[in-house]
């Protein structure tokens, strides 16, 4: 796999039982980048490590006034030269591909698996973890995947220039070859402390990632309350923890990093001290010292790799943990169904609560609990967060179809829909029947001020459809937002529509006239819409009171606010003692009627 080439046709099956198993599984995916990058890791090294050799026979033949073996070892020279910048080269090529690709595998993933849990993923995982994932983190994986190589190239060069240098000269060679396992290996116990202050700051950063995302939701109404000094002091408080961590998390770092520059270098003195010895005992030649010398100062280059793959692994670690968590999340019911594609049509039902939307009717559902109404929503859309009967279309299972086809047959507007930057005429551009007109849909979610108002605050935009909006619509009311996320799931023309609470951010002059352009723009078609609004409820064709989880009165507005009281009670928002004081009244109404009559009689 290329850059060229990315996104990757199928980014395949996660095994994400783990972080380690994540990250495995990323390294078996990309074992042809990885075979690259390890021969040419071990081109670049081995010339590298190579040059003390030559550096050696190049003394020893001035010493010998060998001028045959100068010129031959002056040709060795140039061809390592030559095979430290060819394999330098290839190595950061195949490196950053191997970096960037794996980075782009796991965003693909990520953004495969919101698509099929949609919104039950943020009821699932936090919005900030989330955010946290598919950016630092991704990176933070693909260096851990692209440095296994690398240090598989360094660490075959040490092995194999220890085993140079105990043939090249034993006596020598042997100290080269006890020293470095322990100088490779000293941090090891360090290890699992810097590992967990990493976590702890990963852990404090994806918390503070968390808060920055909810406050910056939550701006306008912080501001509307005055409370963005509070949420900035949290802020404060919980970057300061970050820093706190990171400095702690940095001190461990700095030691191991201490540790392998300061053993290396005490080796580097043994061997030289050992080898002055031998030199003067005329066991060893001054070019044998020298090239011992000469591969033990560049052993140190490969050596760093052991740090990097040290520090690269407890980063990455805590991340491919938390990528795990979210691409282990699985929908309640499969996407492929066992069904053929197809859009059915006819009512919809719900057995769990027993709703019924029968077809071609705008039917309104009331449910005095709004956690509750959107998760009866979600489920009427087929996007339910947790196993249960499946609701039927036309006397057909929305889980038996694959999910492209239920979510084409039924549509749900959340009840706070999001808005995507760009122009109206791209937040339009969505897929739809062709039967409704984006003016139609704008007209019947009551947008003309919204309209007007994109063309004030752009520019350059004559024409209302080539008006920018601002990241989800900030620089929006609510009421508009909400606008003009109604004109978009109207344009699209679903068979069936469920609206969660679409009007409740719009005056009630505007309700009303939304009420009526739903009630003519969806003639014909099934429209549920989860609302209290007395504006909306007298518009729609039939009422259903959904009360602890089943309905349990069915009819119009005008008999239900009078005959439920439970009904009553949501759609006007009486208390219980109100409740009970409105039915005293009416029994004492009663009683003294009943009195007059008696005492007429």
């Amino acid at each position: 796999m290329q850059i060229q080439d990315l996104p990757y046709s199928d980014p395949g099956v996660p095994d994400a039982r783990s972080g380690p198993r994540f990250l495995w599984w990323l390294w078996r995916n990309q074992l042809g980048g990885q075979l690259k990058s390890l021969a040419w890791g071990l081109l670049h090294f081995v010339a590298v490590s190579a040059l003390p050799f030559c550096v050696g026979l190049a003394v020893q033949a001035v010493v010998d006034r060998s001028g045959i073996r100068l010129a031959l070892t002056g040709g060795l020279m140039l061809l390592c030269g030559a095979g430290i910048a060819l394999g330098d080269t290839f190595l950061h090529r195949t490196a950053v591909t191997n970096w960037i690709t794996a980075a782009a595998r796991v965003q693909q993933l990520l953004a495969r698996k919101a698509v099929q849990l949609g919104s039950a993923l943020t009821r699932r995982v936090a919005a900030g973890e989330v955010v946290a994932v598919s950016t630092g983190d991704v990176e933070k994986i693909g260096w851990f995947v692209e440095a296994v190589s690398r240090f598989t190239a360094a660490a075959l060069t040490v092995v194999v220039v220890c085993v140079a240098l105990a043939v090249y000269q034993p006596a020598l060679g042997v100290v080269v070859a006890v020293g470095l396992p322990v100088v490779a290996l000293a941090v090891l116990p360090l290890l699992p402390r810097a590992t967990r202050r990493a976590d702890v700051q990963r852990e404090k950063a994806g918390r503070a990632t968390e808060l920055a995302s909810d406050t910056v939701a939550g701006l306008r109404v912080l501001r509307g309350i005055g409370g963005e000094e509070l949420f900035l002091d949290r802020y404060r408080r919980a970057s300061q923890e970050v820093r706190h961590a990171a400095v702690r998390s940095a001190r461990m770092w700095s030691l191991i990093s201490a540790i392998q520059v300061l053993l290396p270098g005490l080796l580097l003195i043994a061997v030289v001290w050992h080898g002055i010895q031998l030199a003067r005992q005329g066991r060893i030649t001054v070019g044998e010292l020298v090239t011992v010398y000469s591969a033990v100062m560049v052993l140190n280059y490969p050596l760093r790799h052991f740090e990097e793959i040290a520090m690269a692994y407890s980063f990455s670690r805590p991340s491919a943990k938390r990528a795990a968590r979210v691409l282990s999340l699985e929908r309640s019911t499969a996407t492929e169904g066992t069904r053929a594609a197809e859009v059915p049509g006819g009512d919809l039902y719900d057995p769990v609560t027993g709703l019924l939307a029968p077809a071609g009717r705008l039917t309104a559902v009331v449910c005095g609990d709004p956690d509750a109404a959107g998760r009866l929503a979600a489920r009427l859309g087929g996007h339910a967060s947790e196993q249960g009967r499946s609701v039927l279309l036309g006397g057909i299972a929305l889980d038996e179809l694959p999910l492209d086809s239920a979510r084409t047959a039924v549509l749900v507007q959340d009840k706070e829909p999001v808005l995507l930057s760009g122009t109206l005429r791209e937040l339009l551009d969505v897929p739809t029947s062709g039967t409704v007109e984006a003016t139609d849909a704008l007209a019947a979610a009551q947008c003309d001020d919204v309209l007007d108002a994109l063309v004030q605050g752009s520019l350059d935009a004559v024409d209302p459809m080539d008006a920018r909006i601002t990241e989800r619509g900030r620089s929006l009311s609510g009421g508009q937002r909400q606008r003009l996320a109604l004109a978009r799931s109207l344009i699209t023309d679903p068979e069936v529509l469920v609206l969660d609470e679409p009007t409740s951010a719009v005056d009630s002059h505007t309700e009303a006239r939304i009420a009526d352009g739903l009630r003519r723009l969806r003639s014909g078609r099934t429209t549920v819409v989860f609302t209290s609004s007395p504006l909306l409820l007298d518009r729609a064709d039939r009422v259903a009171l959904v009360h602890e989880g089943e309905v349990v009165a069915v009819g119009v507005h005008r008999e239900l606010i009078g005959s439920e009281p439970r009904y009553r009670a949501v759609v006007t928002r009486e208390t219980d003692d109100e409740l009970a004081m409105a039915d005293d009244a009416a029994l004492v109404g009663a009683n003294q009627e009943r009195k007059e009559i008696e005492e007429s009689a």
